[in-house]
């Protein structure tokens, strides 16, 4: 007996072909075609509205509410519901387009046999070029109508300004006056707005000069000082700037010791420990800390206590 794999109810069925004309089947295939047709009845219904007087719909894009996706359950794969243009969002463009074009109507009727659905409802899940056509030109008037209205609310923003100032804005007075306004908005030391007072030119006065000052031995670049990367120090000696190689390879040990186990052997060895040069290993067992003969000591203790237990 032949099996066959069903894709809509994702399960291979022993049955073979006739699993197609089961309940179960049919149960799915129906509550998949339903939701499909939802949104394919929401989709011909923009292009209706588009066609009639309401014209079609334009919006700002916004991510999180236009760049859902519709599963197409004939092609078996998602397409983008609402089209782009720019910053523009187009309603129901992506489905429109993806349901009159070719490739989709070639899927439908493969999905069809393949699933045994009725016929008479498959030019429900289609969408005429004609239609769609229509829907296009449509969409083509209301981005000009967008763009006009657009440049028209920029130039309503340009000349705002103008009408604002009025005539007596238009021109700066000359001379005199002028100067004077003018001067007085230049800011001052400090970041104060030079008054009057502050106005030495204008009232004659002037200022002392000092003389240059100038620090011994010190100076900067806009005084013709060498910058201090260039410049070599007294002692001759380069400043260490930051840990030096040996340290470096010391903490690169430690990070290494510290991905091993913790209770690995002899992971808790003390190495402060001071041993004598005739000193030698008593065979006892591995250790951690002290002598190794003490080892050999504490192994017996253990072993008895064990022996004990027994």
């Amino acid at each position: 007996m032949a099996v066959h794999y069903c894709a809509l109810c994702r399960r291979s069925s022993f049955a073979g072909r006739r699993h197609l004309f089961g309940a179960a089947h049919r149960r799915r295939l129906r509550e998949a075609l339903d939701r499909l047709q939802e949104a394919v009845a929401a989709a011909r219904a923009a292009a209706a509205a588009a066609d009639g007087d309401g014209g079609a719909a334009v919006r700002r894009y916004d991510p999180a509410e236009h760049d859902g996706r519709v599963w197409c359950l004939c092609c078996g794969r998602g397409v983008r519901r609402d089209g782009r243009r720019g910053g523009l969002a187009l309603p129901q463009a992506g489905l429109l387009q993806h349901l009159a074009g070719p490739e989709h109507r070639r899927e439908t009727a493969r999905f069809w046999r393949e699933n045994r659905a009725e016929a008479a409802l498959r030019e429900r899940f289609l969408v005429p070029a004609e239609e769609y056509e229509r829907f296009a030109r449509a969409l083509e008037r209301a981005l000009a109508a967008h763009r006009r209205q657009e440049e028209e609310r920029i130039r309503q923003l340009q000349t705002e300004p103008e009408l604002c100032a009025g005539p007596s804005g238009g021109s700066l007075p000359a001379g005199p006056e002028r100067d004077s306004s003018h001067n007085a908005e230049q800011p001052g030391p400090s970041g104060m707005q030079a008054g009057p007072d502050l106005n030495w030119m204008e009232s004659g006065q002037a200022l002392t000069f000092i003389g240059h000052q100038e620090t011994e031995g010190k100076g900067n670049v806009h005084t013709g000082a060498k910058p201090p990367w260039l410049t070599e120090e007294e002692d001759g000696s380069k400043q260490q700037i930051g840990p030096s190689y040996e340290e470096f390879l010391k903490h690169k040990e430690k990070q290494k010791l510290k991905k091993l186990p913790a209770e690995r052997v002899g992971a808790n060895f003390d190495h402060t420990s001071q041993t004598g040069d005739s000193w030698l290993p008593s065979f006892g067992r591995v250790w951690n800390h002290g002598r190794r003969w003490q080892s050999r000591h504490q192994f017996r203790t253990e072993s008895g206590e064990k022996k004990k237990k027994r």
